[in-house]
């Protein structure tokens, strides 16, 4: 799974003397520099060989083969002549392993395992739309906990829900729209399948919203900044705690709470949220993850490949307590994973696109995701990780996030 860290994104190729005016300009996160267009590189004067860099590095990293960026590029040959070498000439030439060309050479899927539909755009600033690449849909289907709320928001995009077919405007109608107002939410879970032909139950999950009351007062302390151009790898003076509604007390948040930095699923799941940055600052929406245990090699391992965003922690494991309706959601190894069917395809879903795996650290603490409008508007969606694993569809995220930016500004 290919890094965030832009130095490692541009490499020792010409891009690299481009990282000053990329930082000037604001191109200093590796998803943003991705959706650059044309008109975005002749601003800055890139040359044919710096925006063939661009294409092809952007192109390896939607599919975990940076490490032939800098022999690709040294080639003097744009993407589409990369392309149409034979396997002899990719195998030969740049020692390509024979999965890797298999890889390099299917142009219609990239490794994300929740790509968004066609219909989701950037939304205009320098930016004109997202890149074609990772347009196919593959939605999988939500479960609703709090009845016909979710089975609302799940539109036809993919397969269908059972239940009515409920637009997302119908799905929000429970929000309060007027300012000094609070959402009253969704809560949203994958389904529950049989363990054990049926002999072993899931853990149950809460059906309401946490209150706001819960997570308002939280105290979590930032381990790093938000990963720009050049900055140092960790924060090196611890900084000290702060409310959690600071953090959103300007602009709405999706706060994803990881169950363990080691996790190949966490960590999959970190990296596709983290890839759609560029629609997330678009919208207004910033973007946190946040952790229940501090162990600092976890957080260098975690931090920027598979998140450049701040990482927050939690110490008294309280964001994660809100998604069990107060207490802590837990599950075992063996009944959790190993007898659970579907826990076992998010395990190879996240082996799939490339995401490496450890097992430091405390495992068996469910985690999930927060959407919180800005202000004391509330929690606007609440995920729970029933299966390990799980992570909430990203189309279902932005939608969340659009009708925010509508709300809140």
């Amino acid at each position: 799974m290919a890094s965030f860290s832009i130095e490692d994104f541009v490499g020792n190729g010409p891009l690299k003397e481009l990282l000053p005016k990329l930082l000037d300009e604001g191109w200093d996160d590796v998803p943003t520099l991705k959706v650059m267009n044309s008109e975005d590189m002749d601003d800055i004067g890139m040359t044919r060989q710096q925006k063939d860099a661009i294409e092809i590095r952007s192109y390896l990293h939607d599919r975990a083969l940076m490490q032939y960026g800098d022999q690709l590029e040294a080639s003097g040959k744009g993407l589409p002549e990369l392309l149409s070498l034979s396997n002899v000439e990719l195998s030969s030439q740049f020692g390509m392993k024979r999965g890797h060309i298999a890889r390099f050479m299917d142009r219609t899927s990239a490794c994300a395992a929740d790509p968004l539909p066609e219909s989701y755009t950037l939304p205009a600033r320098r930016r004109n739309n997202l890149p074609s690449r990772n347009n196919t849909i593959n939605r999988s289907e939500l479960l609703p906990v709090n009845s016909k709320k979710l089975q609302s928001m799940t539109r036809t995009s993919g397969r269908n829900t059972t239940g009515p077919d409920f637009s997302l405007e119908q799905s929000m109608a429970s929000f309060k729209i007027k300012d000094g107002y609070m959402f009253k939410g969704i809560v949203a879970a994958m389904p529950a399948e049989p363990r054990a032909c049926g002999c072993v139950q899931p853990p149950p999950i809460v059906e309401n919203v946490a209150p706001y009351s819960s997570i308002e007062n939280v105290s979590v302390q930032k381990l790093t900044p938000e990963y720009k151009i050049g900055m140092k790898r960790l924060i090196k003076t611890k900084t000290p705690p702060m409310k959690a509604s600071e953090l959103w007390r300007e602009k709405p948040a999706i706060l994803v709470c990881i169950r363990r930095p080691g996790c190949i699923m966490c960590r999959a799941e970190a990296h596709q949220l983290y890839s759609k940055k560029p629609i997330f600052d678009a919208l207004g929406v910033q973007l946190f993850a946040v952790i229940h245990e501090h162990i600092e090699a976890e957080v260098k391992d975690f931090w920027p490949r598979y998140w450049g965003g701040v990482v927050l922690f939690d110490r008294g494991q309280e964001f994660f307590k809100a998604l069990g309706g107060g207490k802590l959601l837990k599950d075992k190894f063996l009944s959790g994973f190993l007898l659970n069917p579907r826990a076992i395809a998010n395990y190879k879903r996240a082996k799939a696109i490339g995401a490496e795996n450890n097992f430091k650290g405390e495992g068996e603490i469910k985690g999930g995701l927060f959407i919180v409008g800005k202000g004391k508007s509330g929690i606007a969606y609440q995920f729970i990780e029933r299966n390990f694993g799980d992570w909430a569809p990203l189309a279902e995220i932005i939608d969340i996030c659009t009708h925010i930016q509508v709300v809140c500004f």
